[in-house]
């Protein structure tokens, strides 16, 4: 016992003295989290939440530009800003200089050509109905154009999900002319209400289901994405402090003195493991923590821990050891301190960037989504993700345990081994 008391405190005083290597295992994680929550929530709640700031200039001569701002309005969807004085070749301008993403130009004609396209119609459908109508004779106008300026900073996606919105109520009005426009020619004008009213009412209703198998799972939002990222990212980032600590035990000799004293070597190795494991468990208390209690202060998201706390546990001890193994095996494979840190912090990037944890998998092309399967960062947050988003189980947890326990598996052999070869155990 006292052999392994003096073996862990060696550890804890080496590990203490790395003022660079604590820094970089608890404070990193900290901003991280804090900065990139902080930006990606503003872009969850710009898409999810909030209204979406648009500039209109209505040059309308009729009702139906005010018909459409005033439906937009009444949406929820959007917080309108009127600019009745600009031109439409100045949009362009004003957006760039004023800071504005999005703006919609209504043009003159705007209500003259919806109504002469709903004559058209309108006559069209009383001509093969065979019904009579009376014919006013007026001057057909091509169907009028808005024209819809984004900043090009603004993602092409979101433009068009914009446009997409705009249109559909552009759908409404459009009908609702058309409508008007037959009863009037059947001199039953009056009645086109009922008719507009059920049509409105009986649109098909989609419903959104999350694909859980929990009844309480959380809405994925910022806090539940980078908080266990960025933990997981901090972790692996333990090999510029524990594989340095290695290389320089190698280098100045203290593993042969070791092999000396009266002891066994894998207690020495053991220590290591069991020291850097707590301090991974302490990463994810302090990030998870700040999480709970401190994002939510500054309007954030509330970090929510998920039910299943063993299965919980379980993810975060295979993080923390595949995090330590990664680190041991890079620190008996490198020669120098030098190397050690370079290769581990690069490949560490490197892990996390085809591991989703920089940018979402489901958004890489195919060969980078299948190279992400190599990455164990990977499947460190996949396995955070199916606690906190979908509600997961252990069944669910299946490949995450699975892939993560082999990482672990050919690390630890490949650090036994080179120890081996180089005759230290």
């Amino acid at each position: 016992m006292f052999k392994l008391f003096a073996s862990l405190r060696k550890e804890f005083l080496l590990l203490v003295n790395d003022k660079t290597g604590l820094a970089l295992m608890f404070l990193m994680p900290l901003l991280l989290v804090f900065i990139i929550t902080i930006i990606q929530d503003s872009a969850y709640k710009m898409v999810n939440e909030n209204q979406i700031p648009i500039l209109i200039v209505n040059r309308d001569q009729g009702g139906e530009g005010e018909h459409l701002i005033r439906v937009l309005r009444e949406s929820g969807l959007f917080k309108i800003e009127k600019g009745t004085s600009l031109e439409r070749d100045a949009l362009k301008s004003e957006l760039l200089s004023s800071g504005k993403m999005i703006a919609l130009f209504i043009p003159p004609a705007f209500t003259a050509g919806l109504e002469s396209n709903a004559e058209s119609v309108s006559n069209i459908l009383m001509d093969d109905l065979g019904l009579e109508y009376d014919a006013a004779k007026s001057d057909s106008l091509p169907m009028p154009t808005l024209s819809f300026f984004n900043d090009p900073v603004l993602q092409e996606n979101y433009s068009y999900s914009v446009m997409g919105i705009v249109q559909s109520y552009m759908s409404v009005i459009e009908n609702s002319l058309m409508i008007d426009r037959m009863y009037s020619r059947m001199d039953i004008g009056a009645k086109s209400e009922k008719l507009k009213q059920k049509m409105l009412s009986s649109r098909v209703r989609i419903e959104q289901v999350i694909a859980s198998d929990s009844q309480a799972t959380a809405v994925p939002n910022s806090t539940q994405h980078n908080v266990p990222a960025w933990t997981i990212f901090a972790m692996f980032f333990m090999v510029t402090s524990l594989g340095s600590n290695i290389v320089k035990e190698r280098v100045s000799g203290s593993f042969l003195r070791l092999k000396t004293m009266p002891t066994s070597f894998m207690l020495v190795m053991f220590s290591k493991m069991g020291v850097y494991v707590i301090v991974a468990i302490m990463q994810v208390a302090l990030t998870f923590s700040m999480g709970i209690w401190i994002l939510p202060q500054l309007g954030l998201p509330q970090l929510t821990i998920p039910g299943n706390f063993p299965a919980f546990a379980a993810v975060v001890f295979l993080s923390s050891m595949s995090a330590v193994s990664y680190a041991l095996m890079i620190g008996t494979i490198a020669r120098t301190e030098e190397q050690a840190n370079g290769f581990g912090a690069i490949s560490i990037i490197i892990f996390g960037a085809i591991g989703g944890i920089l940018v979402p998998t489901f958004v890489m092309p195919g060969f980078m989504q299948f190279a992400s399967n190599f990455s164990p960062l990977h499947w460190c947050l996949e396995g955070f993700y199916v606690l906190f988003l979908k509600g997961g189980s252990w069944y669910q947890l299946r490949y995450v345990i699975a892939f993560l326990g082999v990482f672990i598996l050919i690390c630890q052999l490949s650090t036994y081994f080179r120890l081996k070869l180089e005759k230290i155990i």
